[in-house]
């Protein structure tokens, strides 16, 4: 089992960054998948990226593409979302979550997680 906790949200302005962290315990072994999704009010949940088991290998909606970096630290078993840029749009509660597996088309898609955090508020104002 996994067990996620998420940190690191805020209100900031247009342009600054945030840095979200996402804190893994119970199974530490691979391969998975550490996911950040979010979900704007009234919209429903998107894919934001996603990271491998083994760090090496990551994904990316287009539209973070290039403002948004994702990371693992395994030696703490923490994967990072460092923001950058930050747009009024980004504006979402941000959602860590874990999927067993390798990265695929299906590491996009909402339920093919099975383990999700309590997820940390962005505010981006303009």
């Amino acid at each position: 089992q996994f067990l996620q906790v998420e940190s690191g949200g805020g209100l900031v302005q247009e342009g600054d960054s945030l840095r979200l962290s996402c804190a893994t315990s119970g199974r530490t072994f691979g391969p998975y998948i550490t996911g950040w999704f979010r979900q704007a009010p009234g919209k429903e949940r998107e894919f934001v990226a996603a990271v491998a088991w083994s760090g090496g290998d990551t994904m990316y909606a287009d539209s973070v593409k290039g403002r948004f970096t994702i990371s693992k630290d395994n030696t703490n078993n923490t994967v990072y979302l460092q923001m950058n840029s930050l747009k009024p749009e980004d504006t979402a509660v941000y959602y860590c979550a874990v999927t067993t597996g390798r990265l695929s088309i299906a590491t996009r898609i909402t339920r093919a997680y099975s383990h999700w955090g309590q997820g940390t508020q962005v505010t981006v104002s303009s």
